[in-house]
């Protein structure tokens, strides 16, 4: 309770007020406690075969170009690269035997030095073979072309 001056006349204004309860205050900031599925998942999330009420996505191979070298690995490469803002230079060939590629990355090796290539692919303009690739045509779902 406070004072207040009104008019000569001293008045008592009421306030409300909370009691503090512990318990209380943390029942409304925790979180109300969740039931994980009990459907056996690997650590990824994906497919365990015999698990009940799974069901494996169909596997379609996309035409990416991480996976097209990764089916012509061993052979002789040219990639062209590009470099943005580069005092030095801003273009760049890289010839070599290819020897992995992920989804960001190629490897290369140049045969006469044994000098290994990690480039980015951020910066890959094209690549060229003097050689027939392999490859091979995604499947793609029923009904499309």
């Amino acid at each position: 309770m406070s004072k207040s001056k009104s008019s000569g006349s001293t008045q008592f204004v009421s306030y409300p007020y909370q009691t503090y309860d512990p318990n209380q205050l943390y029942a409304q900031t925790t979180p109300p406690f969740q039931q994980f599925p009990t459907t056996p998942q690997n650590p990824s999330g994906s497919f365990i075969p015999g698990a009940p009420g799974t069901q494996p996505a169909p596997f379609i191979e996309e035409s990416y170009v991480e996976n097209i070298l990764r089916m012509n690995l061993g052979k002789v490469a040219t990639l062209y690269m590009t470099y943005e803002n580069n005092s030095q230079w801003n273009a760049k060939i890289f010839k070599g035997v290819l020897e992995a590629a992920g989804r960001d990355h190629i490897i290369i090796s140049d045969p006469a030095t044994g000098r290994r290539y990690l480039l980015l692919t951020v910066n890959l303009d094209y690549i060229t073979f003097d050689e027939p690739l392999n490859y091979t045509r995604p499947a793609l779902p029923p009904g499309v072309r």
